[in-house]
């Protein structure tokens, strides 16, 4: 059997493979109310059955006003609870563990949601944004350890909190976005500050039995500051590190000529080697021969295949058992026909033509 169809104990709960569907948002799918729909469960359902040892639940908004979109899935509300119980209750039926991120957008949310955009400090272009007063950065605080305790009594394995792609945690750990003066700026810790709050506040009202996950960003901005930000998120109590971008192209990392993966791969791999946490990479991979390499070489604990299990959402067990009839995504340019429209992604058409 390939590595990458290896199992693993995290934290004593049996993951049947190395594959991580990872938090991947269905735009539309949702109303406004961001309580989960059909079409939220459909879309979960085909693609828990087809294999991957761990789900990621989209990003989902802890408060109304930190939505990314109208129609993004919610926890802010006890009213989500009954709809996320059925969404973990399908993954978990097939094996799967069940995850659920947990996001607020910061700065990034439009101004047609959250009125005012709010950060760690204000956006420099964008003169109608602010930062948050520490009373407010409190109130968020709370409310990503409220939401966390609704993903608890939904059913869910566990959350992960999301710290990546320029949205808010993100935002108050990049220097490049962060220009507080306070105790939630300057050095790591403070930068960190918040999430280390979230994390311990999570944690104490949840117990041990939730795992606790994070995804970060390496460039934040440089992998310098990724590795010092994983390297203090390693003394909190947390169970895993799943590494992407931080929303910043500012000094990009360059992978070394013989490496075969992206930047934002081989970030993630350089941070597993600066932390004992089991680490999660993402970006192009693709193919179950360059997932397979990075468990098979040490390289990473988790891979995430994204638009690979969009594009076929049995991509894991038809890997698995050497099938040739994956529908591989397109790589659409200049960007993901999925996020513009579902129903437009080109692997959707190929897999009704194939009958698939």
């Amino acid at each position: 059997m390939l590595p990458l169809f290896s199992s693993y104990s995290l934290k004593g709960i049996p993951v049947k493979n190395r594959v991580i569907m990872p938090p991947m948002v269905c735009f539309g799918y949702a109303g406004n109310d961001g309580v989960v729909t059909r079409k939220n469960l459909d879309h979960y359902r085909e693609r828990a059955e087809g294999g991957a040892g761990i789900i990621v639940v989209e990003a989902s908004c802890i408060r109304e006003d930190g939505r990314i979109a109208p129609s993004q899935l919610g926890m802010w509300s006890d009213n989500h609870i009954e709809g996320m119980s059925q969404l973990a209750a399908i993954i978990k039926s097939f094996g799967a563990v069940s995850l659920i991120q947990l996001h607020h957008s910061g700065l990034a949310a439009p101004e047609s949601i959250t009125g005012i955009p709010t950060g760690p400090s204000a956006n420099p272009k964008d003169p109608n944004s602010r930062s948050l007063t520490v009373e407010e950065i409190h109130s968020i605080r709370e409310d990503f350890i409220k939401a966390a305790i609704r993903a608890q009594k939904a059913g869910f394995d566990g959350v992960q909190i999301h710290g990546a792609h320029g949205y808010l945690l993100s935002q108050f750990a990049s220097t490049f976005f962060n220009q507080r003066e306070d105790a939630y700026g300057g050095t790591v810790e403070g930068r960190m500050m918040l999430a280390g709050e979230i994390i311990d506040g999570i944690r104490e009202t949840c117990g041990d039995s939730l795992l606790l996950t994070y995804r970060m960003g390496a460039n934040s901005p440089k992998l310098k500051d990724g590795i010092a930000i994983a390297r203090y998120l390693e003394q909190k109590p947390i169970d895993m590190l799943d590494v992407s971008h931080g929303g910043s192209l500012i000094s990009l990392p360059r992978s070394p000529k013989e490496f075969a993966y992206n930047w934002i791969c081989y970030s993630g791999t350089e941070i597993k080697k600066a932390v004992k946490l089991p680490v999660g990479v993402v970006n192009e991979i693709r193919t179950p021969e360059r997932a397979n390499y990075l468990i098979e070489n040490n390289l990473a604990d988790f891979v995430n295949m994204g638009r690979p299990i969009l594009a076929d959402p049995h991509w894991v067990s038809k890997a698995q058992h050497h099938e040739e009839m994956i529908v591989t995504c397109l790589n659409c340019k200049p960007r993901c026909k999925w996020y513009e429209d579902s129903s437009q992604c080109p692997a959707l058409k190929i897999r009704m033509q194939k009958g698939l």
